[in-house]
């Protein structure tokens, strides 16, 4: 039911479509409304109420988008011009901001600038509650842990992960826990932490790049330890235009061949060439089945170390 209030193929569902087409939609309910309701959609054997919940499910994570772009336009407002390259952590406090959607900004804020993030909304006792991610080589919850130690009685509670990790502190105690959190990464992480690294598995340039070659890999288990390939090219960018609710459909032309891509999140118009960090992926429409690429990064194309997008 997920899957088809999605626009989704069953018969060609992936892990893609489990994490990022049904996982979104479970999820909203709690970050909105009630968990019991994504339990209940995946339990019931009604299929007339599984489709109605999963209607329900879609209309509150399609809620949850146009809060999170929201919130996400005016964390990067508050922080983009102010933040300084020495700086390694970042932490926002909005009083209007929901508090089912900040870690969800603070995941944007990290991909963003590369720097451990969290944000805060208010909570139901009255006390700030934060969400926060992390990069490769800060322990997000041993942070946590350690600003803990050295500040006791500064947070109310914590838990985590390397990744993740969530806290409850006091309104008044929040300027304290930011000069708290940059100690701490400061002194766990390095000017190399902070440098964002964008791996790839090479150029697809001369290689036979075909509907066999792009559903192979978008059949594959992918996941942590084992990332589905991305590959880089230049492209001339021949068409865009903006397509949904934020994203960007793009024709691009290469040594490869030429392509319909797609990027999520974005409507930021391109220029004519274009260095790009790619995925393999297949646009399955009306039975029909065609090779997409989803651009994840991007730079210039005509100038030489130019930062990535």
């Amino acid at each position: 039911a997920l899957l088809r209030v999605a626009g989704r193929a069953i018969e060609r569902c992936t892990t893609y479509d489990l994490g990022y087409v049904a996982g979104p939609r479970l999820n909203a309910a709690g970050r909105l409304q009630d968990m019991s309701l994504g339990i209940e959609c995946l339990i019931t054997d009604d299929i007339g109420r599984a489709s109605a919940i999963a209607a329900e499910l879609d209309r509150l994570n399609r809620q949850r988008r146009e809060i999170e772009s929201t919130m996400r336009e005016q964390a990067l407002a508050a922080v983009e011009p102010d933040i300084d390259a020495d700086s390694c952590s970042i932490a926002l406090f909005e009083p209007r901001w929901h508090q089912g959607v900040i870690g969800i900004v603070a995941a944007r804020l990290k991909d963003r600038l590369h720097r451990p993030a969290f944000c805060f909304a208010r909570g139901d006792s009255g006390l700030l509650k934060g969400s926060g991610r992390s990069i490769p080589g800060l322990h997000l919850r041993d942070a946590l842990d350690l600003v803990d130690k050295r500040a006791p009685g500064l947070l109310l509670a914590f838990g985590g992960h390397a990744a993740a990790a969530g806290l409850s502190l006091r309104e008044v105690d929040l300027p304290r826990f930011v000069q708290a959190l940059e100690s701490v990464a400061r002194s766990l992480l390095t000017p190399a932490d902070l440098s964002r690294v964008i791996e790839t598995d090479g150029s697809l340039e001369g290689e036979c790049v075909d509907l066999a070659l792009a559903e192979s890999v978008y059949d594959g288990i992918w996941g942590p330890g084992f990332p589905r390939p991305e590959f880089i090219d230049r492209f001339e960018v021949t068409a865009q235009k903006t397509v949904g609710e934020a994203h960007s459909k793009l024709e691009l032309r290469g040594a490869c061949g030429r392509f319909s891509a797609i990027r999520f999140g974005s409507t930021q118009r391109l220029p004519a060439r274009i260095e790009a960090v790619y995925r393999l992926d297949v646009n399955a429409w009306q039975g029909l089945h065609a090779v997409q690429l989803t651009v994840e990064h991007w730079r210039d194309g005509t100038s030489t170390g130019s930062p990535w997008n």
